[in-house]
């Protein structure tokens, strides 16, 4: 299938859809009712592939692409950020559409292409989409949409999603999530980032890597060109205490954390990271989803980008 910018999704072609029932905001039947009343009504060919957590996202997700590949279809990811992740996965380099109705709490990567929160609108713009080639991530192979991560933000999202299971999903309990996890001890680790550029030596608690402009524009990191130039963005600071994490906290809220003298930044599109102390294994989070990878970690943009249907009218997009 034709994946160049702007080709519009064929409009027989089928869609098929992988919804994690057990994600994001998702209540009851109700987002695969909306769907099934969106693309019936519209005399849609589609079919569902539905999975309740992460256990069976891979293996659901390779059916639905091996569907797609054999009808000329469209793979539609349906959850929060680690559907979307773990289904991009599946899609990255198959040259198939790649579709999304996102479920989650902040769902940076569907307001960054300005597809809708709204299921039943996002799922009317899939009709009449057309395809935007998207830049990638991976670490160590694995695909990341938004960003990935090592040390005190991975301990962060971990505590958040407990949170979250006993206070719900609202940007109010992941707030007070991290002010709670900040007044804990981090550990500082001994980092070597090589790129072609330049190498680094430092000690931190904590090194993001980004690949969403609208995530750097809201905590106010302002290298948002360096996505547009074909680069990631890593992020760092020097080992600060519990009452300069809450100021670092505050900074982003108000989109002045670039503003930290402790907090500097870059772009690449490859870079190595190494960790002192002989540790071969490390926890790291990808989109929200935490995991242990072996180190080194190797952080680069991904050769092929992802063919992302997004709304062809551009009135549409929602403004994010």
């Amino acid at each position: 299938m034709n994946t160049t910018a702007g080709t519009p999704l064929a409009a027989q072609a089928p869609l098929f859809i992988v919804l994690n029932t057990g994600s994001g905001s998702h209540r009851g039947n109700e987002v695969e009712d909306s769907i099934r009343q969106v693309l019936e009504t519209a005399g849609r060919r589609f079919e569902m592939f539905s999975v309740r957590g992460g256990k069976d996202l891979d293996s659901t997700a390779r059916q639905a692409l091996e569907r797609a590949r054999s009808e000329q279809g469209a793979v539609i990811a349906a959850g929060g950020d680690g559907t979307l992740n773990a289904v991009a996965n599946v899609v990255l380099g198959s040259d198939v559409p790649f579709g999304i109705l996102p479920q989650g709490t902040f769902n940076y990567f569907g307001r960054t292409y300005g597809i809708s929160q709204d299921t039943e609108t996002a799922t009317r713009c899939l009709l009449d989409a057309v395809i935007e080639p998207v830049q990638v991530g991976l670490l160590n192979g694995r695909v990341f949409l938004v960003n990935a991560s090592l040390g005190l933000y991975p301990d962060l999202l971990e505590d958040r999603e407990a949170y979250k299971q006993r206070y719900g999903r609202s940007r109010w309990v992941a707030l007070w999530s991290a002010l709670v996890t900040l007044t804990r001890a981090h550990r500082q680790f001994s980092v070597q980032l090589e790129t072609r550029e330049q190498l680094r030596h430092l000690r931190t608690q904590t090194i993001v890597v980004d690949n969403n402009a609208l995530q750097l524009e809201h905590i106010g990191i302002d290298e948002q060109s360096r996505l547009q130039h074909g680069q990631l963005v890593a992020i760092t600071a020097r080992p600060l205490g519990t009452l300069a994490l809450y100021g670092m906290v505050l900074r982003g809220l108000l989109s002045r954390m670039g503003d930290a003298d402790q907090v500097s930044s870059f772009g690449f599109r490859r870079m190595r990271v190494r960790l002192g102390h002989r540790r071969r294994r490390v926890k790291v989070a990808m989109d929200g989803e935490i995991c242990w990878m072996q180190s080194p970690l190797l952080f680069q943009v991904a050769d092929q980008p992802l063919p992302l249907l997004v709304p062809r009218d551009d009135s549409q997009r929602e403004r994010a």
